[in-house]
């Protein structure tokens, strides 16, 4: 007989009035990662002059945070399978805290390399937990009703992050200056550590399966041999190592994929299940997943563009994106209503709506016509806030239901490798038209020209989104 303490955690909580406190804590956990992806934007052109930092560094502050977080996302959420989702929940903010500390202390842009690197990590760790303990801790009738308040609060940080990072860089509370964007994240670590301990229960997998450790550090190396080259190796002129690395990530990649399926074939678990990806389907949803995200850049050089393209200051730079956020917060409130009517070519066209959008921006810059950029801005939130949701629904629907987890993990996986590679790429050519000191006309012309390239990449992922027709 079971008893209390061995009963599945959902099922001991219906009368526990603390789930609601504990939803407001672990909902920190998840405002946190996104918010630190999106609130350096706009700091970093003060961070460059500060720290006399180059291009390249520039990238690698946004691309090594997605990078890292992407690489230890699906091994963060073993770890609390394993150890305890309320225990490693805290020991990844207690680390988030950490590095985000490193990160606003930093004496130089190295260290705050490092410092970023660190804090996806801690992310990685942190964020699954609180998705897998919003299942254990709530009951079926309220499930839902917690779930939303989950994906509000991803969507409030991708709207709040950019705007919050123009008022701290501009109102240069205490003299921190662009630092406030990273010690920021303390007061509200200091308190929701606590409140962990006191209001979160404890959950676990009865039979949770070996942390993967050997797939996680072959895919993190060749994931930082691909990433790194490509930020660095424009910038100082391709040196041998930079060729090397990038040469090197192919083969290390492909020796992770086979270590995976020899796991599999062992009986073990691996980081990513191979035979997960056997369905054509999902392999072809999965590629239009990756070029879907290739909008993570955009706000990168959408700052910049506002701050060294327009004049304009860190507060209305950050509060200039505004209405990509208002499109983001509307979307995923019509998705239901649009699905009935285009089903399956919902995602497509989300992602139609941001490829017009990024044509609108990149011909408005082009032509120097910046009132009117609200509009292509809406309709970028707009398409992204309808397409996200439909595009992890269409992953996740072609896998079995008991697999749902990892496929979900799998997709937000998929999505910050994207941001990782795509920051590198597009962010690459960016700085390519529009170097350290460009003129005005020149970072004009590097925005249309990087909102044309994810215009590009959106537009593939809407032809790969679309449902397959069948052969009579």
């Amino acid at each position: 007989m079971k008893t209390a303490a061995t009963l599945p955690l959902s099922d001991r909580t219906a009368t526990d009035t603390r789930r609601w406190w504990a939803l407001a804590v672990l909902l920190t956990g998840t405002l946190l990662p996104p918010l630190d992806f999106f609130i350096v934007n706009v700091a970093l052109p003060a961070m460059q002059g500060s720290l006399q930092a180059s291009a390249s560094m520039t990238q690698l502050v946004v691309s090594v945070y997605a990078g890292a977080y992407a690489v230890t996302l699906i091994l963060g959420g073993r770890l609390g399978d394993l150890y305890g989702r309320k225990r490693v929940f805290i020991a990844g903010m207690a680390g988030f805290g950490a590095a985000s500390a490193l990160c606003g202390l930093a004496p130089s842009a190295e260290v705050l390399i490092v410092g970023r690197f660190l804090q996806g990590v801690s992310a990685a760790v942190m964020a699954p937990q609180s998705l897998a303990s919003i299942h254990a801790i709530f009951p079926a009738g309220e499930k839902a009703r917690a779930l939303s308040l989950y994906g509000l609060t991803i969507g409030l940080a991708a709207v709040a992050g950019q705007a919050l990072g123009g008022v701290l860089v501009s109102s240069d509370a205490l003299g921190l200056g662009w630092r406030a964007v990273f010690l920021i994240n303390l007061p509200i670590i200091l308190l929701a550590v606590p409140a962990a301990v006191r209001w979160v229960r404890e959950s676990r997998l009865e039979q949770a399966a070996r942390l993967d450790v050997a797939g996680a550090l072959l895919l993190a190396a060749g994931l930082l041999s691909l990433v790194v080259p490509l930020i660095e190796g424009r910038e100082r002129g391709w040196p041998w190592w930079c060729v090397a690395a990038l040469v090197l990530s192919a083969p290390l990649l492909l020796t992770f994929w086979r270590y995976e399926q020899c796991l599999e074939r062992a009986q073990g678990m691996p980081l990513v299940l191979p035979s997960l990806l056997t369905p054509p389907g999902l392999r072809r949803s999965l590629v239009a997943t990756f070029f879907f995200y290739a909008i993570a850049p955009f706000f990168l050089v959408f700052a910049i563009y506002e701050q060294s393209g327009l004049g304009h200051g860190a507060m209305a730079a950050g509060l200039a994106v505004l209405p990509v956020g208002l499109g983001f917060l509307l979307g995923p409130l019509c998705t239901a209503s649009v699905a009935r009517r285009l089903g399956p070519n919902t995602a497509a066209f989300g992602m139609s709506l941001e490829v017009l959008g990024l044509l609108l921006a990149a011909g408005l810059a082009w032509w120097d016509a910046p009132p009117w950029l609200p509009l292509p801005l809406f309709l970028i939130g707009l398409g992204q806030g309808l397409a996200l949701p439909a595009v992890v629904r269409l992953n996740v629907d072609q896998v079995d239901a008991r697999w749902a987890g990892l496929a979900s993990g799998l997709v937000n996986a998929t999505l910050q490798m994207s941001a990782a590679l795509s920051t590198a790429v597009i962010g690459g050519l960016f700085f390519t038209l529009a170097p350290l000191g460009a003129d005005a006309a020149q970072v004009k012309a590097g925005f249309a020209g990087a909102a044309l390239a994810m215009a590009a990449c959106l537009g593939l992922a809407a032809a790969l989104a679309r449902p397959r027709r069948s052969t009579p």
